[in-house]
């Protein structure tokens, strides 16, 4: 009689138990409010610094996330972090995205109510923001960041541009890229074009809380099964030229001429401004690993291509 009374009183407390953990609605997932930053590996620490901090105009900081890591900043809560380029890495140079949230814990918590994988906590940096990392249905690292309630100014006097506005990655499987970005964490549409008429080669999709976005580089077989990894045949330029980020500016040309007239286009770089099949203009610089900075303008200037835009611009 008492190892069933025992036994029932357990049952009834694992019960009480249970229940304090469930939540008592259903919770709501935090603002996604932009873009933090990507990280990038690099074989050769001087040359990066020298382009991201001398030619592009951002501020080198320490690296809060990673002791070995240097973050080259573009304003309070936006930066390119650079990490040394670990043994047998290949041509990758991409370690992981990240988005700036109001709520690093909430939304670690909204994700593990929607059974996806998540760490058990969030991690804290001496700067006072908090983060955690998952993974994509393709297995890239995101990060989502939420900064320090404070943020420091950061001085870039000499600054490209002061809005990181989208970054890029190589995907293979749209649908189911969706079902992460638009489907879980409410990214929005927001373009789309191809190369060739009835194709799709770019996707972009907004956060859910800014008008900053991601963009698919597509590398799939169209009407095909989709590929996976990185082909055996790409090179780390074309790599670098989808794992890319894109700061904003009001006006690519004049942005140009008066780096130009600095003497700050250096390395491998497009000799001219272009027109971007979206209608905006755009030139690209690439750092010494080949990962591709896109100067592009906040607004189109002639009609896009393949698809209108069905949000509004970022803005500087």
């Amino acid at each position: 009689m008492f190892s069933r009374f025992v036994s029932a009183a357990f049952l009834v407390t694992f019960a009480v138990s249970a229940a304090a953990q469930m939540p008592d609605k259903p919770i709501t997932r935090p603002k996604i409010t932009g873009i933090s930053h990507l990280a990038v590996y690099t074989s050769d620490a001087a040359a990066t610094d020298h382009f991201y901090r001398e030619l592009m105009g951002a501020a080198k900081l320490p690296d809060p996330e990673n002791p070995k890591g240097v973050r080259y900043a573009f304003n309070s809560i936006q930066f390119v972090e650079v990490l040394p380029l670990p043994p047998g890495q290949g041509i990758n140079r991409l370690d992981h995205t990240a988005y700036n949230t109001d709520d690093a814990e909430g939304l670690r918590k909204f994700l593990y109510t929607k059974s996806w994988k998540t760490p058990p906590n969030v991690e804290k940096g001496a700067d006072g923001s908090v983060w955690f990392s998952v993974k994509d249905p393709e297995g890239n690292k995101v990060e989502f960041v939420q900064p320090p309630h404070l943020p420091k100014a950061v001085e870039t006097p000499g600054i490209i541009g002061r809005h990181i506005m989208h970054m890029g990655i190589l995907v293979h499987n749209r649908a189911l890229e969706n079902t992460f970005y638009l489907d879980l964490l409410g990214f929005r549409p927001y373009w789309w074009g191809g190369r060739k008429d009835g194709e799709v080669d770019w996707v972009m999709l907004q956060t859910p809380d800014s008008h900053d976005w991601v963009e698919y580089m597509l590398e799939e077989s169209h009407g095909g099964t989709p590929s996976t990894g990185i082909p055996a045949n790409m090179s780390r330029k074309t790599l670098g030229s989808m794992d890319h980020l894109s700061v904003g500016v009001v006006s690519v040309p004049e942005t140009y001429k008066r780096m130009k007239a600095a003497n700050r286009l250096e390395g491998r770089h497009d000799d001219e401004p272009r027109m971007g099949l979206d209608g905006k203009y755009q030139l690209n610089l690439y750092d010494p690993d080949d990962t591709r900075l896109e100067l592009m303008n906040f607004k189109a200037t002639e009609k896009p291509c393949c698809s209108p835009f069905t949000a509004d611009d970022p803005a500087e």
